[in-house]
């Protein structure tokens, strides 16, 4: 069941982390938080000192119950609230939270189909979230993560999703630049790299798509074209922040 949403609440930063050159994990204690389900998201409200605030939702990367929220914040140049969180929020600062927010873009311990996550970018968030809930409930359903991204050095959670004891596997797909030694040339995430790297239709998979806008309508519709059903495909986008 989807965890109710709560009024806004005041979280204090406990942890940080860098993630890549331009992003880091941010993790809060909130008293009082509801815990959250794998794939929902939050919205984080920051108060200047002559009482402007704005306002954003981003992805939550931790799941369960407790009362901590994992973040984890990717800098956009013309941001107004993601460059903050990033260089400027120290441990023991304090922003407004509310949520936990979405049912839908959500995966919980008892489903049952097969399931396949395709992340670009940042999008790869709440797939965290949902692949350490899959570990945690120690779940026999099949996951496995296809995580495009335009350079190795732009990969959230590396060594998280590389792991050999990972109970979900994850395929790393480039567009631009690729490791040394590696198999496949950088490019676009085509028809053909989704039929080899996904499970296919004939598994009745249900398939999450995240990351920006033009990423997730381009999949969606190479799915659907690919025989997956429009009902099984869940999508989620994002802007600047």
């Amino acid at each position: 069941m989807t965890r109710p949403a709560v009024g806004w609440l005041t979280g204090r930063l406990v942890r940080a982390n860098p993630l890549t050159a331009s992003a880091r994990s941010i993790t809060f204690a909130v008293p009082s938080w509801p815990g959250n389900d794998a794939g929902q998201h939050v919205d984080v409200r920051l108060t200047s000192p002559d009482g402007y605030q704005a306002v954003r939702s981003y992805s939550i990367a931790s799941a369960g119950t407790g009362e901590e929220i994992e973040l984890a914040i990717d800098r956009l140049p013309d941001g107004e609230v993601s460059p903050f969180l990033v260089n400027d929020l120290e441990l023991g600062d304090t922003i407004e939270f509310r949520g936990p927010l979405g049912g839908w873009f959500v995966w919980r311990p008892e489903q049952t189909p097969p399931i396949q996550l395709i992340a670009g970018g940042s999008g790869v968030v709440p797939f965290v979230a949902m692949i350490r809930a899959h570990a945690i409930a120690s779940s026999p359903v099949p996951m496995q993560l296809l995580y495009s991204l335009r350079t190795p050095n732009d990969a959230f959670f590396r060594d998280e999703l590389s792991k050999p004891t990972a109970t979900a596997r994850t395929t790393w797909h480039y567009t631009r630049t690729v490791p040394p030694g590696w198999s496949r040339s950088a490019g676009r995430l085509t028809a053909e790299v989704l039929t080899s790297e996904t499970l296919p239709p004939e598994q009745a998979p249900l398939t999450y798509v995240c990351g920006p806008t033009g990423f997730v309508e381009t999949v969606s519709r190479a799915l659907t074209n690919l025989g997956h059903a429009p009902h099984t495909i869940r999508t989620e986008r994002f802007g600047g922040n």
